[in-house]
């Protein structure tokens, strides 16, 4: 495996156009995704749309009692270390975006991987687990490398999931493996940015969900934020959740959502 992503096989990369498009946004919106971009987009228009980030399932939701393989297995522990092996050492981080280019906090991203001989724990939840992208969408994986899986090139499952939206299924890819060019799921869009970094390799991938407003767009509150006034009926996220208004209030410190359920229920 090179040290360095795989040259762009031609024309504008869609690296290089997310962070072309970040740099027309308002000064909090590019502080808080001033990390390395990874591919999100083809083109940008005057209205910085951007291209979601493509699906990926190898029909691996909800495990077929008759079969055997690395299934997508629910109630993964919540954790941002899956280190239940011995392995090459990986740190993964990024961002979730919607299409608007803002970050999405709160949004559930549930990992899954091959251990070090290119084994999945189909029992136990080893090499598993799921965490909650920051205030400003960002995320972090602490993990190995993956074996290689008999048929597959070296990969990394993850579903992604913005509060109260459709749940994006897909896998992300290493670049300059051998098995790239004959696996037949796999897609160029999904390479990490890869580097070496002592013994170990720091990756970047940023996630582009097809949600058309981020937080903060008018009629949205987003994140649930102390000071912010909320009407009855408003929706916020809070702690991996969705919650809704039910007495018009200012919120302030020690009124979080998930500790007052006389202003707020799940929505």
């Amino acid at each position: 495996m090179p040290d360095q992503i795989e040259p762009p096989r031609s024309g504008l990369t869609r690296n290089a156009v997310l962070k072309a498009a970040m740099v027309a946004l308002p000064a909090p919106l590019l502080a808080a995704a001033a990390a390395p971009a990874s591919p999100a987009a083809e083109t940008v228009p005057d209205n910085r749309t951007l291209s979601p980030t493509p699906q990926c399932d190898d029909g691996d939701d909800p495990t077929p009692s008759q079969m055997e393989g690395p299934y997508f297995k629910p109630n993964s522990p919540q954790r941002t270390a899956l280190t239940d092996g011995p392995g090459v050492a990986l740190n993964l981080s990024g961002h979730v975006f919607g299409i608007t280019c803002a970050p999405i906090p709160d949004a559930l991203l549930d990992f899954w991987l091959a251990d070090d001989a290119g084994a999945y724990d189909n029992v136990g939840y080893r090499f598993r687990g799921h965490q909650y992208s920051g205030a400003d969408g960002s995320y972090r994986l602490t993990t190995i490398v993956p074996g290689l899986y008999p048929g597959r090139t070296r990969h990394i499952h993850v579903k992604v999931q913005a509060p109260g939206e459709p749940i994006l299924t897909t896998q992300l890819y290493f670049p300059g493996e051998p098995r790239n060019n004959t696996d037949p799921l796999f897609d160029p869009e999904l390479l990490m940015t890869m580097r070496t970094v002592g013994n170990g390799r720091d990756a970047d991938f940023d996630f582009v969900l097809d949600v058309d407003a981020g937080p903060g767009s008018p009629g949205d509150p987003g994140a649930w934020s102390a000071g912010t006034a909320y009407a009855i009926g408003d929706v916020v996220t809070h702690g991996g959740r969705s919650w809704r208004c039910l007495i018009a209030h200012t919120a302030v410190a020690g009124w979080e959502p998930s500790t007052t359920p006389a202003l707020w229920r799940p929505a």
